[in-house]
């Protein structure tokens, strides 16, 4: 490969890819410290009615766009004085998944944007309608498990920590520093190995591959492995690089890009959040009780993924 082409193929997409990764990354964080999720918070109380779920849960569902940790803090200390039953708590728990999601939209938006382009519109649209589809399940299973709101014990909103634009700046610097080296250190690799693996003939041998020994993806581009391998092996960002790369290249359509992404979420997803969310999850429950949360809520959030999928797969 002469100079040129190394520029042309690889290193000016690279260069122009992380500067508006980085640019994007900064905004995004700069709203998520703003705490752009409060007014939402605010529909919270009326939406806890429609399910019937007491207002600790609808408290504990507010809190949950601004700090996870403090809304199954909240949940954990009134189950544990008896003011939530154990199905109580199991709702409320599947009911915060929701704005734990929306909390850092905002980054994923802006970081999926420069390297999915016109693709991530569809790949964010059917993870927020996975999200809306589940906070809709939820209302319904709690409008026909749970009693009367007489039984609920009232509860109040932590007050909010007012906080001037130095530390909005500070925060937002932080954050970003932190965040746009790890996927620099992922993304940058991972599309210069996609690139050259895909001038090397590596996908045409995954096809024959995936079709003798993988016969229940077949329904997938052959190319999708590799996006799907990455999500497993390592970060999102790395089957977001891969995704990126094979776009850039021609070699997936839209359509397909999205389908590898969700399927790779899918398989990789439950095993990440265990491995991210149970050392926290069993300092606020129990371990066992934990488990079973964290069971409940992969479950759940999957089985909505499939369903907002397959979907699309169809209609699409």
């Amino acid at each position: 490969m002469s100079a040129a082409e190394l520029w042309q193929q690889i290193l000016w997409p690279l260069c122009k890819l992380v500067g508006l990764v980085s640019v994007g990354l900064f905004i995004g964080n700069l709203i998520e410290a703003l705490h752009w999720t409060r007014f939402v918070a605010r529909l919270a109380m009326p939406l806890a009615r429609v399910g019937r779920l007491c207002e600790i849960s609808a408290a504990s569902f507010s809190v949950a766009f601004v700090s996870g940790i403090t809304a199954n803090t909240m949940l954990a200390e009134a189950y544990d004085q008896g003011k939530l039953t154990r199905r109580e708590l199991i709702l409320s728990n599947l009911f915060n998944s929701v704005p734990t999601y929306f909390l850092h939209l905002p980054s994923m938006v802006f970081i999926t944007a420069p390297i999915l382009k016109s693709a991530a519109l569809v790949y964010l649209g059917i993870t927020v309608g996975s999200a809306v589809l589940r906070s809709v399940c939820i209302l319904v299973v709690g409008r026909f498990l749970l009693a009367g709101i007489d039984r609920c014990h009232a509860a109040e909103l932590p007050s909010e920590e007012r906080i001037g634009l130095r530390q909005v700046l500070d925060k937002t610097w932080k954050r970003f520093r932190r965040r746009i080296k790890k996927i620099v250190m992922i993304t940058v690799p991972i599309y210069i190995g996609v690139h050259f693996a895909h001038e090397f003939g590596f996908f045409a041998a995954a096809e024959g591959f995936l079709a003798t020994h993988m016969g229940w993806l077949s329904w997938l581009h052959p190319q999708a492995v590799g996006i799907i391998v990455f999500q497993l092996a390592a970060e999102f960002s790395a089957g977001m690089a891969a995704a990126g790369a094979l776009l850039d290249a021609g070699s997936m359509a839209q359509r397909d890009v999205v389908m590898a992404l969700i399927v790779g979420n899918v398989l990789s997803s439950p095993m990440r959040a265990f491995r991210h969310q149970f050392p926290y999850y069993a300092g606020i429950y129990k371990p066992v009780l934990a488990l079973e949360l964290i069971v409940c809520s992969q479950g759940f959030r999957v089985a909505s993924l499939v369903v907002c999928g397959a979907a699309y797969y169809w209609l699409s």
